[in-house]
């Protein structure tokens, strides 16, 4: 999983040079430089050359900056991974990956671009195929390092309706989370298109939060600072957490083999999640 927090992850459209301009002052923890959805064909070179420039220009602070290529079976792939080498983002963003080995072309062609070795793919999750293949994906080489859920092109596929609550693609979301966590991957919740629907938004963060998600996609700047909140321990998160490591550490100095808090269990796991969560909330300030 990342060290840096990636509670927010916003898309920023490549051809478009004031939206890469603005994302300097986002709160966002990342950014995906987009070349693909966001981009027309015949901007695509444009968009390229802004994209890696931004990408290389090291004027984003603290934010993680990744480039969205376009697809392996397009055109525009192969450019695409060589500028995205030499700009050198903290990842690649692939859309479509169906399997392990579109993982492993990929590393491949950065290898042979130069990519440095700390520079990530992060795999977009978008099929049936991927879904049923989540565990092999995750476990092609290290160098992948996040899975982003891409929850409109999955519903498409699926001929699924969205729905509040999204029952169509829990089950689909759950395996993807079970995937990364076996493989230590970091994994991102898929957009929330309705940018003007702050409660249904506000929802699906807690959903996403609740299967286990590390943080979600956005796709508007106003959707940054909910998503970093719901993402982040909250102060009783904190306080609870912190009530938990002392509850363990006394029962360790009085010799019982036992702890609890407010009459429930204290294990290691439990000890562990606090720590965790202590730990999130440092990183997050």
């Amino acid at each position: 999983m990342s060290e840096i927090p990636l509670r927010s992850v916003l898309y920023m459209p490549g051809s478009n040079a004031r939206a890469l301009e603005k994302a300097k002052t986002i709160p966002a923890d990342g950014l995906i430089l987009d070349l693909e959805d966001a981009v027309s064909p015949e901007a695509k070179a444009t968009a390229r050359d802004q994209v890696c420039a931004a990408a290389a220009s090291g004027d984003y602070g603290t934010r993680v900056v990744t480039i969205r290529v376009n697809g392996l079976a397009t055109e525009w792939h192969a450019d695409d991974i060589g500028a995205a080498a030499a700009a050198r983002p903290a990842a690649v963003v692939v859309p479509k990956v169906n399997s392990a080995e579109d993982v492993r072309h990929v590393e491949q062609s950065l290898l042979a671009a130069g990519a440095p070795e700390q520079l990530a793919i992060w795999a977009m999750i978008e099929t049936p195929a991927a879904i049923l293949r989540a565990a092999e994906i995750a476990a092609a080489t290290p160098r992948l390092t996040t899975f982003v859920m891409g929850t409109n092109d999955l519903l498409s596929e699926l001929r699924a309706l969205h729905t509040p609550g999204r029952t169509s693609l829990v089950h689909a979301l759950a395996q993807c989370v079970l995937a990364a966590r076996a493989h230590g991957k970091t994994i991102l919740d898929g957009v929330y298109n309705d940018v003007k629907d702050e409660a249904g938004f506000a929802a699906e963060c807690r959903q996403g939060r609740v299967l286990g998600f590390d943080g979600k996609t956005l796709i508007h700047p106003g959707q940054v600072e909910s998503c970093n909140a719901a993402f982040a321990p909250s102060a009783q998160d904190v306080e609870h957490a912190h009530a938990v490591i002392a509850a363990f550490e006394q029962s360790l100095r009085e010799g019982r083999g036992v702890a609890t808090l407010d009459g429930k269990l204290i294990e290691n796991l439990h000890v562990a999640d606090a720590r965790r969560v202590l730990a999130l909330a440092d990183a997050v300030g």
